[in-house]
């Protein structure tokens, strides 16, 4: 079965930096777009980055352009965010996605982003 396994959350200052990273089994992971959204309390799911199937392509949010940078190493089955220049802002709960048909959407646990001094 599908499984995503986040890591790298934790509690930072502002200005500060973090690394997510996702592991990924139960599908071909080289063959499929992967997603990370972040999700705010009392917001709604929000979509932060993208990165294509190759990693090719790359599309983010307009909050996080020039901070965040979606990656991913296929060998590893794994996606990674890179976040820099954190603001309180930045604080959510973050997930990993994988959409593998118009059915099967996929989501990881979570973890969890704190920015604050």
């Amino acid at each position: 079965q599908v499984q995503l396994v986040e890591s790298g959350g934790g509690l930072v200052q502002p200005g500060g930096s973090l690394r997510l990273s996702c592991a990924a089994s139960g599908f071909s992971f080289g063959n499929y777009d992967m997603k990370w959204y972040r999700q705010a309390p009392g917001k709604e799911r929000e979509l932060v980055a993208s990165i294509s199937y190759n990693g090719g392509r790359t599309n983010y949010v307009d909050s996080v352009k020039g901070r965040f940078t979606i990656s991913r190493d296929n060998a590893k089955k794994s996606v990674y965010l890179q976040m820099n220049s954190l603001k309180p802002e930045d604080t959510a709960v973050y997930y990993c996605n994988v959409r593998t048909s118009l059915l099967d959407n996929y989501w990881g646990q979570g973890t969890q982003v704190t920015v604050s001094s």
